[in-house]
């Protein structure tokens, strides 16, 4: 026995079963301290994410009051500040994708968090000087700190993916996703508590927004620095070690210390001989990764889940970065010639809006995942996201006249069937139907295809919002949202259904699939007895 260590005396048989036996004890753990461990140090992430993408709303405002004669940012700079985030997460969604299938998971996770935590820092300090403006340092920061904020989507997603049972892998992902919705709610307390604070001096003198500003955008860093340690010291996926770095041995270790095994008399930890997990595994490339996307079954699901999030993000973040035109329908828009109540009003008419639609779609969506599946929420979500914008499009000025509340109600109903629907199911899809050596590259070309699609509304709706007046082509553009959710409706029927399928049978390569049965079959025998 002693003997069964080295690796001439394995045929491939053996290490097809030491291999099955190590991906079943992942996918059929029981829910532990490790798996909410792993959802608490991802959703950490999101939920700084959320903060520094959203905040900007409350603080672009201020920046306007503070700096420039007339109390607004120019459309220009608004415009600039705004998508500046959304172009570097764009870069560190393809980026970070690439480098965790190339160098690891663990290698990556946490590098994001230093970012971030950087570029925060570097945007509450910015200020003018000769020869470069506060708008630009801070154009500058936000791509910086955009691109870690990128990263963090693959990285989580994946990671929180391949360490997930079967039959929680879903729920896991969409609880780590939801935390979204936690730091967007909280730019509005945390704005509300600094202006509460500050409210004598604001009133006082506006030039005092400044210290709010400047304390909101630097408290975002704080979360990231808690996580930053927990990221680092997570191991490294088993199903990464199994598949692209082929280390049996390894893999068996690893998956001992996540469940808290104890070690057989088979796996010693002196022993540090690799094992190669499966000589015929395909190795990741420039050459195969063509080969594997170039088959229609495996390139439909990475143009479907791309396209739907591209999709959803037009209307997503063409709303959410420019909500003034909602703000003012509920009586929270900007009172002119007084600075502090015209920032209070958009904190608190922030906090209605998130409390309205988002959080209870986003947490909707982590309890029924596993019920429901995730196609089904999708198609829900962009079917009722379609008519709503429609209704909203087509009848806006005769809704708005008739009652706020009305207009209201449905507005927070698309936040609402977005986060419970393809908001909350284009993060989770990606990271589960690619295979392992392709998964985190997958899942960040889809979501870059997301914040381009950030970026086309962002520009589209800062241009042409106020074509006929202020704010007077929003219908159209609530028309135009409602097309792309029919758009992203279509390229839901692109994608399969992962519901309850080990991320081996969706990756869509034979042995993988015939592995996985087979261990389906073995663990189903298993019940029966």
């Amino acid at each position: 026995m002693a003997d069964y260590n080295t690796s001439k005396q394995l045929d491939a048989q053996q290490l097809q079963e030491r291999r099955r036996e190590a991906l079943t004890k992942i996918d059929n753990a029981e829910f532990g301290w490790f798996h909410i461990r792993a959802c608490l140090v991802a959703g950490v992430g999101f939920f700084t994410d959320a903060y520094d993408l959203f905040a900007i709303n409350l603080v672009t405002p201020m920046l306007g009051i503070i700096y420039f004669n007339g109390g607004a940012l120019p459309s220009d700079l608004d415009l600039g500040i705004k998508v500046a985030a959304s172009v570097g997460t764009f870069m560190g969604q393809v980026g970070f994708g690439y480098l965790a299938d190339r160098l690891g998971r663990k290698r990556m996770y946490g590098i994001e968090l230093m970012i971030i935590i950087v570029a925060t820092l570097g945007q509450a300090l910015s200020g003018n000087g000769y020869t470069l403006s506060l708008p630009a340092a801070l154009i500058i920061w936000r791509v910086i700190v955009g691109v870690g904020i990128g990263g963090d989507y693959p990285l989580s997603a994946v990671i929180t993916s391949e360490f997930a049972t079967t039959n929680r892998r879903g729920a896991m992902m969409a609880a780590v996703f939801a935390m979204q919705g936690f730091g967007y709610l909280t730019t509005g307390i945390v704005a509300i508590i600094l202006l509460a604070a500050f409210k004598d001096a604001i009133v006082a003198n506006p030039q005092n927004l400044d210290y709010v500003w400047r304390i909101l955008i630097g408290f975002g860093c704080l979360p990231a620095l808690v996580a930053v340690y927990f990221r680092m010291t997570i191991p490294e996926t088993p199903r990464f070690v199994l598949d692209v770095e082929n280390n049996l041995n390894k893999a068996e270790r690893d998956v001992a210390t996540v469940l808290k095994e104890n070690r057989n008399h088979l796996q010693s930890e002196e022993d540090n001989e690799v094992i190669v997990s499966d000589p015929s595994v395909a190795k990741g490339s420039f050459s195969d990764f063509v080969a594997y996307f170039s088959k229609w079954q495996n390139f439909k699901i990475l143009f479907g889940t791309s396209m739907a999030w591209f999709a959803l993000d037009v209307a997503f973040y063409g709303i959410g970065l420019n909500n003034s035109f909602i703000l003012s329908s509920i009586k929270f828009s900007s009172v002119k010639g007084d600075a502090f109540q015209s920032i209070w009003n958009a904190a608190v008419g922030q906090i209605i809006i998130v409390l309205l639609g988002a959080v209870p779609g986003y947490w909707v969506t982590v309890f029924t995942i596993e019920r429901l599946g995730r196609i089904k929420i999708q198609i829900i979500g962009f079917v009722m996201s379609c008519i709503l914008f429609c209704v909203l499009g087509f009848a806006y000025n005769q809704i708005k006249n008739y009652s706020v509340a009305l207009f209201v109600f449905l507005f927070a109903a698309t936040q609402f069937f977005q986060n419970f629907g393809p908001n909350s199911t284009t993060f989770i899809i990606p990271g589960e139907v690619f295979p392992t050596r392709y998964r985190s590259t997958g899942h960040g070309i889809a979501a870059g295809s997301g914040k381009l699609g950030a970026i086309v509304a962002q520009v589209g709706f800062s241009q042409l919002k106020d074509r006929g007046g202020p704010n007077a082509f929003i219908p159209q553009l609530l028309q135009i949202f409602a097309l792309f959710m029919f758009v992203g409706l279509l390229a839901t029927f692109l994608i399969p259904e992962t519901k309850g399928k080990t991320l081996e049978e969706l990756s869509n390569e034979d042995a993988f699939v015939d592995h996985s049965r087979s261990n389906s079959s073995r663990q189903n025998a298993l019940e029966e007895k």
